[in-house]
């Protein structure tokens, strides 16, 4: 059964719960392209515990649109599927979507999912004790990945003291971002997710930093290239 709570000794690394049960986690094939994914369970939710990787097609990072699905890979200027699926960054972090295109990306039985349903996973960390220290909202930390940040010096931030990262399992990485005209940035310092709810011209994501202890809620231009995580339906 999943405790919610865990005691522990508050050390100068901060709180840090049990490894995720191993009844929680599982893979899942996409149909698609057969390619193989984590899953974890965070509550009453089901999340990929890696960024999706589906790619039907790719484009140079100076090409895209708020209308039309476009698709990148990180530091891949070019037009190849098969060459961008060679490159490391592929390999590690999936691809980077726009809004459009991160919209529809998900395999069968997954949705990207909402804005709401964001907050449904940041308020069970929040409530159940995933905060640096056991409580609060800082809770960077349990979602982030035990390791691939930029190191930062501040203790309760998800680039410090990277091995007591990941309570939750969700296992956050760093894959950077898409400029919303052209550019890749901040690889190993952002990890950015596109939800599906729109407000106006933009859409809501969510963001964690190599420097900040909390999960951050931000709307931008949907011509952005963001990771996705898929929920379960």
């Amino acid at each position: 059964m999943f405790l919610l709570f865990v005691s522990c000794t508050l050390l100068m690394a901060g709180c840090k719960k049990d490894p995720v049960e191993e009844s929680k986690t599982g893979t899942f094939n996409d149909s698609r392209d057969q390619h193989l994914y984590k899953w974890v369970k965070i509550g009453t939710q089901t999340w990929m515990a890696e960024n999706l990787a589906y790619l039907p097609a790719v484009s140079y990072s100076s090409d895209g649109s708020e209308t039309t699905p476009f698709y990148y890979v990180y530091d891949y200027e070019g037009t190849s599927v098969v060459a961008a699926k060679t490159k490391p960054d592929y390999a590690t972090y999936g691809v980077l979507y726009n809004w459009v295109a991160a919209s529809t990306a998900c395999p069968m039985g997954w949705h990207l999912p909402s804005d709401a349903e964001w907050s449904i996973l940041t308020d069970y960390l929040t409530i159940n004790g995933f905060g640096y220290g056991g409580s609060g909202n800082d809770i960077s930390k349990s979602m982030g990945s035990a390791a691939g940040w930029t190191a930062f010096s501040l203790t309760g931030t998800i680039g410090n003291n990277q091995s007591t990262n990941n309570s939750s399992g969700f296992t956050a990485i760093p894959g950077g971002y898409r400029y919303y005209n052209k550019g890749f940035y901040d690889l190993g310092t952002y990890a950015e997710f596109w939800s599906s709810t729109q407000i106006g011209s933009t859409a809501w994501y969510r963001a964690l930093y190599y420097n900040n202890d909390g999960a951050t809620r931000k709307d931008f231009n949907r011509g952005y290239g963001f990771s996705v995580r898929c929920l379960k339906d």
